[in-house]
């Protein structure tokens, strides 16, 4: 489930220096010194920004597990250290630099991003920040980019989920897992089979709107989903799992049946039997979110707006488990 950390428990002139005292403005921010160890809060001294820039008074941030493994050097992308970790967060705009034309002082955004974020004070490209509607609070918008942003991405560009049809979800306790129930039931009108790996995340899943649930833990999940639709199958499965749950979600796809591979979080990386493929007519796909920015900035930015134009409608409602205060992250694992 989304978790947040917020960094306004304390005013912003407590982190103001007094002229005279020998250096500039500073602010806090959550340093990874060393791999594998406790986060480090330190007070950081403020740059000024770049033409491009903006620089954001940051609301909150959410954790996500990606923030996990980058601070455990198990990411794709690995920073120098120290680093300040944090891919999505939430604020007001502080100071635009001279060539931004995007967002101007005192605006409500999120950002994207693989760092920064898990600071009281954040500078970005102008590029990385979405402006927040009125109806949509800065701490339901911090939860949207990564999760909601790979769940509409994976049902609605990569799979071409149409209404009607059955999407199972692994690791649907998660907050991509929940994202994309939520994405599939209250915007693309699908059904939702939840798998998860207790009896209480299967609760938490029928809680946020999946129609069926199935406790991968308890029995084989390709079972399980047959006596729920039969021998037809799914026609779309979003995994997150990997190993012998992504095999058996493969399996459980219906002719033509569309399968994204989110990630590994079961630590295994399964070969894709290509003779299934054949046989049913499947399309086998991945998602690595943050790439699209890179390759595909249009389609990138669409997801952005989606999940903002959808909480404002009212048609998702994103779930935050837990609020931490900035210092309590270093207590973390």
């Amino acid at each position: 489930m989304a978790a947040l950390v917020c960094t306004r428990w304390l005013p912003r002139s407590w982190l103001c220096r007094r002229p005279g005292q020998g250096c500039g403005r500073h602010y806090r921010a959550a340093l990874c010194t060393t791999l594998k160890q406790p986060l480090a809060i330190e007070e950081v001294a403020s740059r000024a920004v770049q033409p491009h820039e903006v620089r954001v008074d940051v609301h909150f941030c959410g954790i996500n597990f990606a923030d996990i493994l980058v601070c455990r050097g198990q990411y794709q992308e690995r920073p120098h250290l120290p680093f300040t970790p944090g891919m999505e967060f939430s604020g007001t705009v502080l100071e635009t630099g001279a060539d931004v034309n995007t967002v101007k002082e005192g605006d409500c955004v999120i950002g994207v991003s693989i760092l920064h974020g898990m600071a009281e004070e954040c500078i970005t490209d102008q590029k990385n920040l979405w402006q927040v509607p009125e109806k949509v609070s800065l701490r339901e918008a911090a939860t949207l980019p990564i999760s909601y942003g790979t769940a509409i991405l994976a049902l609605e560009h990569r799979a071409h989920t149409q209404p009607g049809e059955t999407v199972l979800v692994t690791a649907a306790a998660g907050a991509t897992g929940l994202a994309v129930i939520d994405v599939a039931t209250n915007v693309l009108q699908a059904k939702v089979i939840a798998a998860t790996g207790s009896d209480e995340k299967c609760k938490l899943a029928m809680q946020r709107g999946a129609q069926f649930s199935v406790n991968y833990s308890q029995g084989s999940l390709k079972e399980a989903v047959k006596e729920l639709v039969g021998r037809s199958g799914v026609n779309v499965a979003i995994d997150m799992v990997g190993g012998d749950i992504f095999l058996e979600a493969l399996r459980s796809l219906a002719w033509e049946g569309r399968i994204v591979v989110l990630g590994f979080a079961g630590g295994s990386i399964a070969s894709v039997p290509s003779n299934l493929l054949l046989l049913k007519n499947i399309s086998a796909m991945g998602l690595y979110f943050g790439q699209y920015k890179q390759e595909n900035f249009t389609v990138f930015s669409k997801s952005m707006s989606s999940a903002l134009q959808y909480c404002q409608q009212g048609r998702i409602q994103p779930h935050i488990g837990a609020v931490f205060k900035l210092e309590e992250v270093k207590k973390s694992d």
